[in-house]
């Protein structure tokens, strides 16, 4: 735990190669965007602070390599992931259809818990979309996600996506805290009231004896 936080979020954009992902994670974590931006070489990540309510959340979120040599390495970088931005490009339909894939690694090497918002990047290419708006949704309602479309182009609900995965993150994290708070007081209490037993042996037959008399004649 960093000294200056209060929660250290570990989060992971997943999806096939060049759907946009570094541009997300840029986008978020430094407010910036690369045209010619190259291929992730197996993982990079990057932190920001945000707070919610009034805690703050260091978020460090893992960028993974979308190109199938490099599943092997970024595998064991879902471990500890309370969350995932699982992301597809709308302009190509074959990212759309590999989610299942990334539903089914997400599902078998994150927690049953996790957090996952399904994101269709690239929104401003509206003029060459292959996956309509409502397939997204519909598949987020199957798979029980959230769901949003974005553009880190032009900085559409990038920031929105984010933040909505890590407040649910801490909606969740903070629930667990408060529940396992609340069991610890009640088995204090529990100790308190039972106290501290003494057993005592008492000697009925001492204690029933009465003082005999001696008469003289």
């Amino acid at each position: 735990m960093d000294e200056d936080c209060d929660y250290l979020f570990k989060a992971v954009l997943i999806g096939d190669s060049a759907v946009g992902k570094s541009n997300l994670l840029y986008r978020f974590a430094k407010d910036e965007f690369y045209l010619d931006s190259k291929p992730t070489i197996g993982v990079e990540f990057a932190y920001r602070s945000i707070k919610v309510g009034d805690k703050t959340v260091k978020a460090q979120i893992w960028d993974t390599a979308g190109q199938e040599r490099f599943r092997a390495i970024t595998s064991s970088y879902y471990r500890g992931a309370l969350g995932a931005l699982l992301v597809y490009d709308i302009t190509r339909k074959s990212t759309f259809e590999s989610l299942k894939k990334w539903l089914k690694e997400l599902r078998e090497f994150g927690g049953p818990e996790m957090v996952v918002v399904l994101v269709g990047n690239k929104s401003d290419l509206l003029h060459s979309r292959e996956v309509n708006l409502e397939d997204g949704q519909s598949l987020a309602k199957l798979e029980q996600v959230s769901f949003m479309e974005t553009s880190a182009k032009e900085n559409l609900n990038v920031e929105e996506a984010f933040l909505h995965m890590i407040r649910r993150i801490y909606e969740i994290t903070s629930h667990k805290s408060l529940e396992a708070k609340t069991i610890s007081r009640e088995s204090t209490d529990l100790k308190t009231l039972q106290g501290n037993k003494e057993i005592i042996c008492i000697d009925e037959v001492s204690a029933t004896k009465q003082p005999s008399s001696c008469c003289l004649h």
